[in-house]
């Protein structure tokens, strides 16, 4: 399929992946981003009945369709938005920036959402759910977050796809090049452009006159214009690469760490432990997200300011509190040991 394409140079492989699956229009197509949702839901949906089904979760098999899509709205989209305002738009723009702009809350496709966003709002979600059913709050968010991590899998993959939140420059003999990054970098992406046109002027002549006409307005434009050109054209993606630097994927880094190792753990722990106190899995949860958050964090490329420059990064410092969270989780359901798995409970 033509998603799949992409071109080594020189050891390294120039990211070139379509972002969408299928379009079925000019103004609309099915993307791998929402795609990456609907997994990540599934999965837990299907997850979380087959746990409920052999009493290692609290929440009763016919609640978990419920559950979950009570989770994805007020757990995964409003915490992940409201955590990314919070924790990078209103310090980068300003909270007047909101303020003037409200509806920004709700544009998530200006900036995307927040992973610990997500976290701390399935925290709150499960909290209020857990008193309205009558289950144990820890006890529920035991079996939610032995499937988060799948959702993270999936998210990173599509991140991968579309060639966003890329690692750092690295100097090993192998390596990914996004060209995406050239949006950051003005003289270098209009040299680059200018190459790619000459490479095949058929193709891109308009697009580089729009470019030209407007060149604030039209660099996305023209970058996805050159990008989609390449996949049929090589030349193109040859006179793009000597612009772009090799780079850590580190979007797949993450999807092995906080995704499918986390995810593996957690499992095993449920599986081989089922006395463990309520609150032992989800404590587990953030202090291992935690950790293996800031060493990925180590590989990618900051998207957005320093809290210490050159020494920590704003997901490394968010991660930090989540030890204090975690730690608490566990000391309370080591000492409490509260709850059986062997008579779920929920109305």
């Amino acid at each position: 399929m033509s998603f799949i394409t992409g071109i080594c140079v020189m050891g390294a492989w120039v990211h070139n992946l379509k972002p969408e699956l299928i379009e079925l229009s000019d103004t609309f197509a099915l993307r791998w981003y929402g795609l990456a949702y609907l997994a990540g839901f599934v999965a837990g949906y299907l997850g979380l009945k087959w746990l409920a089904r052999k009493k290692l979760w609290v929440v009763q098999p016919e609640k978990v369709a419920d559950f979950i899509a009570c989770a994805a709205l007020f757990g995964v989209f409003l915490g992940g938005r409201l955590g990314y305002v919070l924790f990078y738009m209103i310090p980068e723009s300003g909270i007047g920036y909101v303020v003037e702009n409200p509806l920004v809350i709700v544009q998530v496709w200006k900036g995307g959402m927040s992973s610990h966003g997500g976290i701390l709002g399935l925290t709150v979600f499960t909290y209020f759910y857990a008193r309205r059913s009558g289950c144990s709050w820890t006890g529920v968010g035991d079996g939610l977050v032995i499937f988060s991590p799948l959702g993270i899998f999936f998210g990173r993959i599509a991140n991968f796809i579309n060639g966003e939140l890329y690692g750092r420059v690295t100097n090993a003999a192998v390596g990914m090049k996004f060209p995406k990054e050239l949006l950051e970098r003005e003289e270098e992406f209009h040299s680059a452009m200018r190459d790619a046109v000459e490479a095949d002027p058929e193709r891109l002549d308009a697009l580089w006159d729009s470019y030209l006409a407007s060149p604030a307005n039209s660099q996305g434009r023209l970058l996805e214009g050159v990008m989609e050109a390449g996949r049929e054209n090589p030349a193109i993606i040859d006179a793009v690469a000597g612009y772009v630097q090799v780079r850590h994927p580190s979007q797949l880094y993450q999807a092995l760490l906080e995704g499918l190792a986390l995810f593996a753990i957690l499992l095993v722990l449920r599986l081989r432990f089922r006395a463990l106190g309520h609150g032992v899995i989800t404590g587990t949860f953030f202090i291992l997200y935690a950790t293996f958050r800031i060493i990925a964090e180590g590989f990618r490329e900051p998207d957005s300011a320093w809290v210490i420059e050159d020494l920590l990064t704003k997901g490394q410092f968010y991660s930090i509190f989540m030890y204090g969270i975690g730690a608490a989780f566990v000391a309370a359901g080591l000492k409490g040991r509260t709850g059986s798995l062997d008579h779920p409970v929920g109305s």
